[in-house]
């Protein structure tokens, strides 16, 4: 397995990850990631960018499964049991059985109902956070804003809106992994699930994560000094970074743009025990550029 990621991480590299791969890069990379297989179960590490449905017409996860499962040598059928976002990279995990599928996702629930927290994700931030470690807590709810749907917080939910479920109580445990010039590695570990969760989240924490071009916008600064601002109605803005840690990412502001969401999957805790996937490539770069911790040990 060591030795598919390796390869995996030089077709990333050699592909520039800077540009949208197309159907035979991608699937080349999912068959080199694989890094559990058990059983009719299967996990492998996705790329960022890469969603699991997709629109008409789009690349994605669903639509390489056929392809992907004859590559493997499977006798039947893959299906998605849990994956990571669309700009998310990360552990994926695939079943090839319905019931093997429906008792994972039941003992994910469980798990979260018991308090436990079985996925666990790691994020580049721009910004550090004020405290070591906590919890950030809100209530999220989608707002259409002109055109466009978004997922704003709510930080004091009525029991009215919950109870009807136009939005939901999510709860985010963090910890500080390591600091260096105004970015921060974190852990962070969901207890709930809602779409683009843990963006919102980390721009609640002043400290947007980097590649977030959809809602860092709303951490703002004065004076070097972080706040919060209400959200807009806008379409994906490229994030802004100052001069300084372009620098330091060896990033042209025309590159900017093209900087992937760095929130990995890294860690799910299976009935059998923990499983893991290394970081891709331009997340393990940001790591050794910025000097945070991870980017050998990882």
């Amino acid at each position: 397995m060591a030795a598919g990621l390796a390869r995996a991480g030089r077709r990333a590299r050699a592909a520039g990850w800077r540009r949208p791969l197309g159907p035979e890069e991608t699937l080349g990379l999912l068959e080199a990631s694989v890094v559990h297989r058990e059983g009719a179960v299967l996990a492998l590490s996705k790329p960022p960018g890469l969603p699991v449905l997709g629109r008409p017409g789009e690349l994605s996860l669903a639509a390489l499964l056929p392809a992907l499962r004859r590559r493997l040598g499977l006798p039947t059928e893959l299906h998605v049991v849990k994956a990571p976002g669309r700009e998310y990279s990360g552990l994926t995990l695939l079943s090839s059985c319905h019931r093997a599928t429906e008792e994972l996702q039941q003992f994910f629930t469980s798990a979260r109902q018991r308090g436990q927290y079985p996925a666990t994700y790691h994020a580049v931030t721009v910004g550090v956070p004020a405290e070591p470690e906590g919890e950030i807590r809100t209530g999220l709810r989608w707002q259409q804003q002109g055109d466009t749907a978004v997922v704003v917080p709510v930080p004091e939910p009525g029991r009215g809106s919950l109870a009807r479920k136009e939005v939901k109580n999510t709860l985010t445990r963090y910890r500080v992994l390591g600091a260096t010039g105004g970015c921060a590695l974190l852990q962070l570990q969901p207890k709930t699930a809602f779409p683009e969760q843990l963006p919102v989240h980390l721009t609640l924490l002043l400290c947007p994560a980097l590649g977030d071009h959809q809602h860092s916008y709303r951490v703002g600064r004065v004076l070097g000094v972080p706040f919060l601002l209400p959200p807009e109605p806008a379409e994906p803005r490229t994030q802004v970074l100052d001069e300084a840690l372009l620098q330091r990412l060896g990033l042209s502001p025309q590159q900017l743009r093209r900087l992937p969401l760095h929130i990995h999957l890294q860690e799910l805790v299976l009935p059998q025990g923990p499983i893991h996937a290394p970081p891709p490539p331009p997340f393990l770069r940001t790591l050794q550029r910025l000097g945070l911790p991870g980017h050998l040990e990882l």
